[in-house]
Order: C-alpha cells, then sequence, then structure tokens
C-alpha cells in the first residue's frame, strides 16, 4: 500500500523559511516520481515542484521559482525547501507521486497524494 506523509508545515513571518517533508512508503524511486501541491482557500490545486521523468532534474513553478527548490534523499524522503516566503504561500501544502509519464505540473497526472500539511505566512 502506498502512503504519503507531509510534514514540517507551521506558521512563518514574511521573508521566513520552512522545510517539509514527504515520507513515502509503498513505492520507490526507480518507479515513482514526486512532487508538491498547494492549495488556498477558495482556489484550485496549484502545481509547486516536482522531478521530471526523465532523470534527476527539477521543475518549479514560476510563482515560487528562486525561492523553493526541490530535493530528495536516499531513502524515501522528498523536501520542499521554502524560503522567502510572502503572505500569498498560505495554504495546504501536499506531497503527490505518479507512476507515469503524465504532466509534470497537472494534479490529475498524479495518483497518490498525502493528506497534506498547513503553511501560514504571516506577521
Amino acid at each position: 500500500q502506498i502512503r504519503l506523509v507531509e510534514s514540517g508545515g507551521g506558521l512563518v513571518q514574511p521573508g521566513g523559511s520552512l522545510r517539509l517533508t514527504c515520507t513515502a512508503s509503498g513505492l520507490t524511486f526507480v518507479n515513482y516520481r514526486t512532487g508538491w501541491f498547494r492549495q488556498a482557500p477558495g482556489k484550485e490545486r496549484e502545481f509547486v515542484a516536482a522531478f521530471s521523468w526523465n532523470g534527476g532534474s527539477t521543475y518549479i513553478a514560476d510563482s515560487v521559482k528562486g525561492r523553493f527548490t526541490i530535493s530528495r534523499d536516499n531513502a524515501k524522503n522528498t523536501y520542499l525547501q521554502m524560503d522567502g516566503l510572502k503572505p500569498e504561500d498560505t495554504a495546504v501544502y501536499y506531497c503527490a507521486a505518479r507512476n507515469q509519464r503524465t504532466s509534470i505540473a497537472a494534479a490529475s497526472g498524479y495518483h497518490y497524494w498525502g493528506q497534506g500539511t498547513q503553511v501560514t505566512v504571516s506577521s
């Protein structure tokens, strides 16, 4: 059974940093690619960052480029380092995994999702 669990969310002041962790079970990075999405109240789920299907390259949304970084370790953890946080980054952040060469930025292309972790940026 595939399971994704996010952690690391919380309340941070504008300009601050957070690192989110997604711990996966039941899958390997050989057959799956992971990514991060977010959803603010009243808005659609939005792509944030993900690993490409053809290797170790990453794809970052323009709205967070230069501030957010996605990485992973040799175990089953995927990270989202968030620096220079802004109030508009406030959302529930979700980890997702796909096992097919689907559109990297489309939520519909991901088959497995975590429960989400709240990130609030406020002074």
